[in-house]
């Protein structure tokens, strides 16, 4: 694109110079100009290739590449002109939605399904919001937008059809929406202060749908643990704070977090079948007390899968023994065939059993815990979630905070 071009002009130019001091034919100099005037043309043509490549390139930064809405930068940026140009007498309202269930379809049908089915609501969330009222967008995920002109009196029947067209049902899956909605500049008088309110309405709103039945079964077997061995139940609620500092280190939110705080606090409710004689030994199990013992992953999964809203807890469940090398149990797995949620559970699961008192051994410091999982890391342990862990530790200790849908926090 430049070489050749270049060659072209330089040697049209060395005859347009030479001519101006010795005879050169009209041959030459028609050719010479012939060739700069090529090289103008072809100047042009890569200056409008540029110009339009330019224009792809803005257009996609600001597109979601899947639904064809604006993405989350384009949101923010009409937002924050939106801010900027309104008056108190001006009101506007932003309206965020999460899918619920849509992880369960994902999983059951495949993300090309999925993408598939995140397409069609894109579509069906721009047809529900006519231009004149506003604009949708796709922040990412199986998370959605709305920008509505408009008051809140008039945008609640806005806010509904937005959350009807992005829901859809069939045989095996159910998809709804929960959503928050921020009254602007009333409630919110920033970009930032808007997106984050609108979030914490939204996620409240998710938490009180997911009370239901998937709560109310969590709940439950809590109560039986609690019941049947008052340590093991303290271990778990130990396990899923971990597991929520950890998921927050490493940009784990929304239905992912939730299941993945569900598995660990349920993680070992298939010791529920172990018989206490093999739960309390203070010796080392033998082959058959071991074969016991590797059972319970599955146990907990068949529990946990008796409730359809925790069947994908139970996945993370039964593999939440499994070793980084595929030396763990029931299926052997490795590396990145371990779900990621098994995974933290199992690094959460021993440092929780590394610093608590066991039948076999006396409890070691965090030090020693930590510098264990280190050791692990590659062979038992995920490096990656081992790292994260360690960094969640040590954020916890300089500013202790309590995590979403946690218990009270260990010592």
């Amino acid at each position: 694109m430049l070489i050749i071009p270049g060659l072209f002009a330089l040697t049209a130019l060395t005859v347009l110079v030479y001519g101006g001091f010795r005879h050169v034919g009209a041959v030459g100099l028609v050719l010479a100009a012939a060739a700069v005037l090529l090289v103008i043309v072809r100047a042009a043509w890569t200056y409008m290739d540029n110009v339009q490549l330019l224009a792809s390139v803005r257009r996609d930064s600001v597109t979601d590449a899947l639904t064809g809405l604006g993405n989350r930068r384009a949101m923010i940026a009409a937002l924050e002109e939106l801010l900027e140009l309104s008056s108190d007498s001006d009101t506007a309202v932003l309206a965020m939605f999460d899918l619920d269930g849509f992880k369960l379809y994902n999983d059951t049908f495949g993300h090309v399904a999925g993408d598939t089915l995140l397409a069609h609501f894109g579509r069906r969330l721009q047809s529900a919001l006519p231009d004149r009222l506003g604009r949708v967008y796709r922040l990412g995920g199986d998370e959605f937008c709305a920008l509505l002109r408009c008051d809140s009196t008039q945008a609640d029947v806005h806010v509904a059809a937005c959350s009807a067209a992005l829901t859809a049902a069939g045989e095996g899956f159910a998809v709804g929406t929960s959503c928050g909605t921020v009254t602007m500049p009333i409630e919110a008088a920033t970009a930032s202060e808007a997106l984050q309110l609108a979030d914490g309405r939204l996620y409240g709103q998710k938490r009180g749908r997911r009370g239901s039945a998937g709560q109310q079964t969590h709940n439950v077997l809590m109560s039986v643990l609690l019941e049947r061995e008052p340590t093991l139940h303290d271990h778990l609620q130990h396990v899923g704070v971990l597991a929520a500092l950890v998921a927050r280190q490493m940009g784990i939110e929304g239905e992912e977090l939730d299941e993945l705080i569900r598995a660990a606090e349920l993680h070992d409710i298939g010791k529920a079948a172990i018989p206490d004689a093999i739960l309390d030994k203070q010796g080392p199990l033998n082959a058959h007390e071991w074969g016991f013992m590797r059972r319970h992953t599955i146990v907990g999964e068949r529990i946990l899968s008796a409730a359809p809203a925790l069947a994908p807890v139970g996945r993370i469940v039964r593999s939440s023994h499994e070793r980084w090398d595929g030396s763990g149990y029931p299926d052997g797995l490795a590396s990145e065939q371990i779900p990621l949620g098994s995974r933290i559970v199992f690094v959460c699961d021993a440092f929780d059993a590394i610093t608590s008192r066991r039948p076999y051994a006396a409890p070691r410091s965090e030090e020693q815990a930590l510098a264990e999982l280190r050791a692990g890391a590659g062979t038992q342990f995920d490096p990656a979630v081992v790292d994260a862990f360690v960094a969640a530790r040590a954020e916890y200790r300089r500013a202790p905070v309590t995590p979403v849908y946690t218990h009270a926090l260990p010592s």
